[in-house]
């Protein structure tokens, strides 16, 4: 345990260093910087998981045992324009719960049993610092496209704890993934916007994508409202997960 949180507070640092330096480039050169905060509700589609991916443990049903319950969501994300065509981007999207549960049956999992038709306290934790680099394909009043890429620090844990029994899985590390964003400025006030950080192949898969309509208060302001769809998921000998989350959220920018 000692040596994950090690890990962990070296990426963190790691990615701390990154975003701090590209501030300092980006603010020394007096460019352009964006911030956008996203707040609403989110909602698991499905969450499988089998720790670890042998016939020792079970199987189950995060999102069968959660249910329909609203999850809080909040994401915020800054991007400078170095110049016309390149830029950089930090993304901070945390996501965690803890949800008491019972299952139907008795669930083996990273090692302990845990009863069935007893309540389970249920921690999920799949958090997401990011930061990444794009170019700008096409940059114009009315539209942008933007390629580029994305190294992102995944700190995930799911845990399970009933009575004085406990056991849990967590994993700290860095993924690359591909990023493609646009925008279509509808008129003055309204603009369409997609995006999406992702990558597939091998034992998983990691997307992230959003699609926003936003309106223009000024020069600087933008407000409106953004739909995301989280998935992905690893099938290893170790682990097995793969969940899909759906959000809905208000958002608001700035141009700084």
């Amino acid at each position: 345990m000692n040596r994950v949180r090690s890990h962990r507070a070296a990426l963190i640092t790691v990615f701390s260093v990154m975003a701090f330096t590209a501030t300092k480039s980006v603010h020394a050169d007096n460019r352009s910087l964006q911030v956008r905060l996203s707040a609403g509700s989110s909602w698991q589609q499905s969450n499988d998981v089998q720790i670890p991916n042998n016939e020792v443990s079970s199987r189950f049903s995060l999102s069968d045992a959660v249910g329909d319950e609203v999850l809080p969501f909040i994401r915020l994300e800054a991007s400078w324009s170095l110049n016309e065509r390149h830029g950089v981007r930090v993304l901070l999207a945390p996501l965690e719960y803890t949800q008491a549960v019972t299952f139907s049956d008795t669930i083996r999992f990273a090692g302990e049993s845990f009863s069935a038709d007893q309540p389970v306290n249920a921690t999920y934790r799949f958090n997401s610092w990011r930061v990444g680099y794009f170019y700008s394909l096409k940059n114009t009043e009315a539209a942008r496209l933007r390629i580029g890429g994305t190294l992102k620090v995944r700190d995930a844990e799911i845990r399970l704890s009933q009575g004085s029994t406990e056991s849990f899985d967590d994993d700290l590390g860095l993924v690359p993934l591909l990023y493609v964003a646009g925008e279509y400025r509808l008129n003055d006030r309204w603009t369409l916007s997609a995006d999406l950080d992702g990558l597939a192949g091998g034992p998983g898969r990691a997307i992230d994508a959003g699609l926003s309509v936003d309106y223009a208060h000024g020069s600087r302001w933008n407000f409106g409202v953004q739909a995301r769809v989280l998935d992905g998921g690893a099938d290893t000998d170790d682990v097995y997960n793969f969940a899909t989350f759906t959000s809905v959220a208000f958002t608001i920018a700035a141009e700084l």
